[in-house]
């Protein structure tokens, strides 16, 4: 089982891109802003080329572990220590590799991420940081939406 590193790069590109429209204006700018208390002044304040560098780093690493959610074979592997020259691996690869390979079982693997592991985490820290449901939903939101189009991209990347 070989990384597909270029899929990888590419959907780690996915958080930036879907930032841009989620977080700007066209989407939930405002009620973002509102609900986070985030203002202007502070948004300029920040040193963009390390937010964005970081963040970038951070969605590389998110975007190599969706693989393992998304990619069944990684499973596998994991399973048999990357052992592959026994019988019962090799028939098991043979009948199921590639079988759920898809932008679609990708893109359903990462929205069940996101609603099952990113909502929960989420909601918790802003319901104990007297967060509104509006700003968690938006947040929570954005990640399940990264989530299936970076698996969609991992797992339809053949």
């Amino acid at each position: 089982m070989e990384f597909n590193l270029i899929a990888i790069l590419v959907a780690a590109l996915v958080p930036l891109v879907l930032g841009f429209v989620w977080y700007g204006p066209m989407l939930f700018q405002n009620v973002w802003m509102r609900e986070s208390g985030v203002t202007e002044e502070k948004i300029k304040s920040g040193n963009m080329a390390v937010i964005f560098g970081i963040s970038l780093l951070f969605s590389v690493i998110l975007a190599f572990f969706t693989q393992f959610l998304v990619v069944h074979e990684m499973g596998v592997m994991g399973m048999t220590e990357g052992q592959i020259e026994g019988e019962t691996t090799q028939a098991f690869l043979a009948e199921w590799s590639g079988k759920y390979r898809s932008f679609g079982h990708g893109a359903l693997h990462g929205a069940f991420a996101g609603v099952m592991f990113v909502l929960p985490v989420m909601a918790t820290n802003g319901l104990f940081e007297r967060k509104s449901w509006k700003l968690i939903l938006i947040n929570a939101g954005y990640w399940t939406l990264a989530l299936a189009i970076m698996g969609a991209i991992i797992s339809g990347w053949v």
